[in-house]
């Protein structure tokens, strides 16, 4: 009798931890200012940081603010891929988006080899607002869990 508790007990255990899921975030910026003059880059922050900490409540009866400075929420210790820019002086470099794609590539299959499945990708961009603007980056969200 003790030894199908033990069993079932470890069973339930080891299933409850199964169902745990850890997130990571990892970020690429690539640069659309043209003539080459931005910069690209893939970050992957190394510290973990607790929303709850930076997250305040407001009601009609009380604005309760969060007294945590917003320096705090700074990252300090993070990972940063240099990556090049969509354009340079002739215009649009199709090479080094090849390029990106073989770094990116190589950092989700790490990722891969380290036990992290990529489960979502989301990306946006911030084009030319026009004339004079002369901004812009290409912004992906690689969320991986495991």
């Amino acid at each position: 009798m003790k030894k199908i508790f033990f069993t079932v007990a470890i069973a339930l255990v080891s299933l409850c931890s199964m169902n745990a899921q850890e997130y990571k975030v990892i970020t690429s910026v690539e640069s659309i200012v043209p003539n080459g003059l931005g910069r690209s880059r893939i970050i992957n922050a190394l510290e973990d940081k607790d929303y709850r900490e930076y997250t305040s409540v407001q009601t009609e009866e009380d604005n309760t603010r969060n007294k945590s400075d917003r320096g705090d929420i700074r990252v300090k210790n993070f990972e940063e891929t240099k990556l090049l820019n969509f354009y340079n002086l002739g215009g649009i470099r199709f090479q080094n988006i090849a390029a990106n794609d073989a770094v990116i590539t190589s950092m989700i299959n790490d990722m891969i080899a380290n036990g992290w499945e990529l489960a979502f990708v989301v990306s946006g961009v911030e084009s030319e607002g026009g004339k004079g603007d002369g901004q812009g980056i290409f912004i992906t969200r690689y969320i991986f869990r495991k």
